[in-house]
């Protein structure tokens, strides 16, 4: 899906009609769908197809194609395998007897959310901490009348905004490697992993959002705008979900207070195979250097149907397929959103979205504002793009020469340190906000809520703490 045709600012076409109608209509696949349309249609049809009067639909085909890569097909089935433990958890009653035992310490909205805040900085991955944490936490929320949204912003803001402050995992890796691959006065990768760890400190956006969502947890600032109507209905009305919500994982299978067991088996059937993939990734890492999250929940997931089917909880392996069917279509709509994020994601990149907003910006990169535009920069393509490590790749090029210029070509240098923690925050704004950001999908999986409402509660948070950053870089 690659054009030499140059768009300008018609580039960022497809995204802004995919963003306005999805705030309109707050159907994530609708919006995603027609603005991956009108970007092939502006990228040309398929010639194969044109001849018969088929080129939007060939071109969509040739988008999809390009798009659902191998990345792709393992989110999917690490989605799927969520689903399907979530629905033998039901079985299994160990939800139900979890949110009974932790009830009685008791649950109210500050302790649930503050407690699910805290979990994040135990899961230190993108992926494995909101699918982790949200499905464990879900029902407790529930329970405590808060909104699936404010689990949903809680779960996004404690996921990669905690990884790019630990060096050492494969964040740190990654930006390591661009780092180093700028050489100047930087050489090897343990050079770069260094200076990106010094550039921590100044990393304003990630550590001002986790301090704003603890106090949002704790109820020290009171909700406001969208999230204040979501967390009234769920408190006053009992109602999680909005009317008319799409959540990104179903409760087709039923109220899970609903489901119980004579007798549920909560460390065998909920604590260990919760151990299964916690030590599996963190066994991974350690022996491999890669966090193996799909083969942990596929360990997991074998382990408690095995387990489920010796106690009798199922009556049959057709009854144990029958769970499977119903947790991965519980996740259909979540594939289905990922699959258009992907799409769209190439349509922006195939328009050149991200170097004409680069191109655009040079006239006021100055010295002067050179951290604080950075910042804005690398948030509006990774917003844009829906991916920091795009953003990342596309302006650390961009940005540390002109760094390295201002501090007479010395690495450890505190306007380098700025800059580069400039774009790696910008970075997480996106990634956070952008409702084609896998990250934000992958929130909403984990709360189980419907995926533009949590989008649209979240922006204005993400919104002022990226306002705030901007306001700090201009002082600093």
């Amino acid at each position: 899906m690659e054009t030499a045709i140059s768009f300008g600012v018609w580039s960022l076409v497809p995204l802004i009609f995919a963003l306005i109608t999805a705030f309109w209509t707050r159907s994530a696949i609708f919006s995603l769908f027609s603005g991956s349309l009108i970007g092939v249609m502006m990228m040309g049809y398929n010639p194969d197809a044109t001849m018969w009067g088929l080129g939007p639909a060939g071109g969509l085909v040739k988008l999809i194609a390009a798009s659902l890569d191998g990345e792709f097909i393992r989110i999917s089935v690490i989605i799927i395998f969520i689903g399907i433990l979530f629905e033998l958890f039901k079985r299994a009653g160990v939800l139900v007897a979890f949110a009974n035992k932790v009830s009685k310490t008791g649950t109210s909205p500050k302790k649930v959310k503050f407690t699910t805040w805290l979990m994040g900085f135990f899961i230190v991955d993108d992926y494995f901490s909101p699918l982790m944490t949200g499905p464990i936490m879900r029902p407790l929320i529930d329970k405590a009348r808060v909104s699936r949204e404010k689990l949903a912003f809680i779960l996004d803001s404690t996921t990669a905004s905690v990884c790019v402050l630990v060096p050492f995992m494969s964040w740190g890796a990654y930006l390591g490697g661009l780092i180093a691959k700028e050489g100047g006065p930087v050489n090897g990768a343990n050079e770069a992993i260094a200076l990106f760890a010094a550039s921590i400190p100044y990393n304003i956006y990630p550590m001002l959002l986790i301090f704003f969502t603890m106090l949002i947890a704790l109820e020290i600032i009171p909700d406001y705008g969208f999230m204040r109507k979501a967390e009234t209905r769920a408190r006053e009305e009992g109602k999680v979900l909005r009317d008319g919500a799409i959540p990104m994982v179903s409760d087709e299978g039923g109220d899970i207070f609903e489901q119980q067991q004579d007798k549920a088996y909560l460390f065998w059937d909920f604590g260990l195979p919760i151990i299964i993939v916690f030590g599996t990734v963190i066994v991974s890492y350690l022996i491999f250097g890669s966090l193996l999250i799909l083969e942990a929940f596929i360990m997991a997931v074998i382990y408690l149907g095995s387990s489920l089917y010796i106690k009798k909880y199922v009556k049959d392996f057709s009854d144990l397929t029958e769970i499977g069917v119903v947790g991965a279509k519980s996740v259909m709509s979540a594939i289905i959103i990922t699959a258009l994020a992907y799409c769209i994601n190439t349509v922006t990149k195939g328009l050149g979205a991200a170097e004409f907003i680069m191109s655009f910006s040079e006239s006021f990169m100055t010295p002067s504002l050179l951290v604080a535009s950075t910042f804005f920069i690398t948030a509006v393509i990774s917003f844009c793009t829906g991916t920091s490590w795009g953003a990342f790749a596309l302006m650390i090029p961009f940005v540390l020469p002109i760094a390295y210029g201002f501090s007479g070509g010395v690495a450890h240098d505190p306007i380098v340190y700025k800059a580069l923690a400039a774009v790696v925050g910008g970075g997480i704004f996106g990634d956070h906000s952008s409702p084609v950001s896998d990250t934000s999908v992958l929130a909403s999986v984990g709360a189980g809520s419907d995926h533009m409402d949590h989008v649209i509660t979240q922006l204005p948070y993400a919104l002022m703490v990226g306002a705030g950053t901007i306001a700090l870089y201009l002082v600093i």
